[in-house]
C-alpha cells in the first residue's frame, strides 16, 4: 500500500465512486493485514519506501501464494528465498509473476526505475548465486546493474582487467567466500561505498563462511561495510537505500 493507493481511495469516496463504508473497510488494513498465519504489513512502503519482502524458507507454497496474493493487491511483490514449488503456487494466483532461479528470487509487478548503477562483483563462479541475489535485488528495488564474476584475489588480473567497469558505479557489492579478501581489494581501488557479502563458499576451516565475514570485518580499506553470510538480498536493499537517498 503506498500514498497514491491511499489518494485514489480517499478520491473515490469523494466522487461517490465507492461508500464510505467499502473505503473505510479498505483503509482499514492500514497498517497491517491479520491473516491468521501472517499479519502483512502494508505500511511499508509509506514508512521506508519499499513494500514488503516475503521471505520464503521455512513457509509452506501455500502460505507464500495467499501471501503475495494479498500484497499484490496494492502494488509490486518481491519473495527472497524461494524455490521451484513456491513460484509454482504462486504463479497459479499471479500468472505474470517472474522467477529468478539462480537468486531464487520470485517477482511480481512494475519495477522502480531510478538513475543510479550498482556493480556486483563475484569473487568465484561459487558465489554467483549470492551475487545474483544481490543483483536481482537491486534491478527490482531501481537501480541498473553491471555483473562481473569470477574476478577474486587468485588472479588479481582479471579484477584489475574490469576495474573500468566497477569504478562508475555508485555503490560496489562484493561478494566472496573462501578467506573474503577481494572486498578489501576493491575497497582500496573505488571512491564508492563497498559492500562486501560473505559467502559459505570454501573448505572445512571456512567454517560456512564465518572466516570470510571476519576477514571483511577486519578490512584494512576505508568505506566497507559487510551483510550477514550469504546475505545477498541485504546488500542489493542496502545498496538501493543509499543509491536512493544520494539521488
Amino acid at each position: 500500500m503506498n500514498e497514491e493507493y491511499i489518494k485514489k481511495i480517499l478520491k473515490e469516496v469523494k466522487e461517490g465512486t465507492i461508500s464510505e463504508d467499502e473505503g473505510f473497510r479498505l483503509l482499514k488494513e492500514l497498517p497491517y493485514k491479520d491473516m491468521g498465519f501472517a499479519n502483512i504489513d502494508n505500511h511499508r512502503q509509506i514508512r521506508t519506501g519499499f513494500p514488503e519482502v516475503v521471505y520464503c524458507e521455512g513457509k509452506t507454497p501455500e502460505q507464500i501464494r495467499d501471501i503475495f496474493y494479498e500484497l499484490a493487491r496494492h502494488g509490486s511483490v518481491m519473495g527472497t528465498r524461494a524455490d521451484e514449488r513456491d513460484y509454482e503456487a504462486v504463479s497459479r494466483v499471479l500468472p505474470d509473476a517472474v522467477y529468478h532461479r539462480e537468486a531464487r528470487i520470485i517477482e511480481y509487478g512494475a519495477r522502480t526505475v531510478r538513475n543510479s548503477l550498482v556493480a556486483v562483483v563475484s569473487a568465484g563462479t561459487a558465489d554467483i548465486p549470492v551475487a545474483q541475489e544481490a543483483a536481482v535485488t537491486a534491478e527490482i528495488l531501481g537501480s541498473r546493474v553491471d555483473r562481473i564474476f569470477d574476478v577474486g584475489v587468485a588472479g588479481l588480473h582479471r579484477l584489475l582487467d574490469k576495474i573500468d567497469r566497477i569504478t562508475p558505479a555508485d555503490v560496489v557489492i562484493v561478494a566472496a567466500g573462501m578467506e573474503g579478501a577481494l572486498a578489501s581489494v576493491v575497497g582500496g581501488l573505488v571512491s564508492a561505498p563497498v559492500i562486501a557479502v560473505p559467502t559459505s563458499v570454501g573448505y572445512g576451516s571456512n567454517f560456512q563462511g564465518l572466516s570470510a565475514l571476519l576477514s571483511m570485518l577486519n578490512s584494512c580499506a576505508n568505506g566497507v561495510a559487510v551483510v550477514n553470510i550469504d546475505n545477498g538480498f541485504g546488500a542489493g536493499y542496502m545498496a538501493s537505500v543509499i543509491t536512493k537517498k544520494s539521488l
